[in-house]
């Protein structure tokens, strides 16, 4: 068997996406390879909070799929970006997946 891949998704809200990010940091120090897939929105901020402190060991890499809003759209809206997401996530996780592999 090879060596664990965890594929990891947060619900684009900012109380979502820090704990799993931390989560990711730490299974990635115990050897896991993590893909960690966040809005192209979301990953901009990831990024800028974290830096280069993100990925220390080469094992986590951040992975981003468009949210199915338009720019100047309310992020906030949680029904809408739902529905958006719902749209989106399906095709855009089926060929991130394949790229991945």
């Amino acid at each position: 068997m090879g060596k664990p891949h965890v594929l990891v998704i947060p619900y684009p809200n900012q109380g979502h996406v820090i704990p799993l990010v931390e989560l990711s940091q730490n299974l990635a120090k115990q050897g896991i390879k993590i893909s960690f897939v966040n809005t192209v929105f979301n990953h901009k901020r990831v990024l800028d909070a974290f830096g280069e402190k993100v990925d220390e060991n080469g094992l986590l890499h951040l992975l981003s799929v468009p949210d199915g809003l338009e720019d100047g759209e309310d992020r906030n809206q949680l029904g809408k970006l739902t529905e958006r997401l719902c749209q989106v996530m399906p095709t855009q996780l089926k060929e991130l997946i394949h790229k991945v592999n």
